[in-house]
């Protein structure tokens, strides 16, 4: 079931919202070669919790960690430790869940780690290109299906492989509400976009192809054939206006990457 807020609980998930993007700027500050994602995973938990919020994926169905943490060719759900440390010319997404006052915001960023290859930054590139494609289509009368065709579309004219496996969904008082919002598909299909409906929109992204397998740890998933992967994700309102983005990060974060 679609659960639709008011503007009220809008306000609710933006304040959330505004913790994560202070979170993620706090990211955005600590990446270098040699930190650990257990120090990063340290400095944001610290932080939510100094908001009077609390990590949402800490503890969510046994989750260890209050981030996500997931380098190169681990795609999403990287678990943090002290024995991860980041070297010279890897990338990693960064995936925070805020949760004030039983409200949620999702987003993710993925960033690189000094200098890294050409290719690897064009799917980057493309990879938030195509998240600002689709949150371009959240807004009343249109379709998922309209999101979901617009990472496809960006996603693969410049070379790059969408994961089929992984999807965005909507968010509220739980992290996961429905609809799913897939990252493919064609235009104008699926559940129809009304005022109130809030979405976790996030692209996930291959070089290679677009196959990926979890990892022994029940948690961690990575592309099949070992190629990088992009992650980007906005928790995004549709309103009367058009979309509104809860938790915009990129605005903090875009010159410290």
């Amino acid at each position: 079931m679609i659960i639709r807020k008011s503007p009220e609980e809008i306000e609710m998930i933006a304040a959330a919202g505004a913790i994560h993007v202070r979170a993620m700027e706090l990211v955005a500050d600590m990446i270098r070669p040699g930190i650990t994602t257990a120090q990063l995973d340290h400095a944001v938990d610290r932080y939510i919790r100094s908001q009077g919020a609390v990590p949402s994926f800490k503890g969510y169905r046994g989750f260890p960690g209050a981030i996500c943490a997931s380098p190169n060719s681990l795609v999403v759900h990287g678990i943090p430790g002290e024995d991860v440390t980041l070297e010279e010319g890897d990338i990693i997404s960064v995936d925070i869940g805020v949760t004030l006052d039983g409200w949620v915001a999702d987003g993710a960023c993925t960033f690189p780690v000094g200098e890294i290859d050409p290719e690897t930054a064009r799917m980057i590139a493309a990879t938030e290109a195509s998240l600002f494609d689709a949150v371009a289509q959240a807004r009343p009368g249109n379709r998922v299906g309209d999101i979901s065709h617009a990472v496809q579309e960006r996603v693969e004219d410049a070379g790059f492989s969408v994961i089929r496996t992984l999807v965005g969904h909507g968010v509220g008082r739980s992290m996961h509400e429905d609809p799913q919002v897939p990252n493919y598909g064609p235009a104008g299909k699926g559940p129809k976009l009304t005022e109130g409906m809030v979405l976790a929109i996030e692209p996930m992204v291959n070089v290679g192809g677009p196959d990926v397998h979890m990892a022994s740890d029940g948690w961690s998933v990575y592309t099949d054939d070992g190629s990088q992967s992009a992650h980007f994700e906005f928790t995004v309102a549709v309103t009367a206006e058009g979309p509104r983005i809860l938790n915009p990060w990129h605005e903090m974060v875009r010159d410290r990457r």
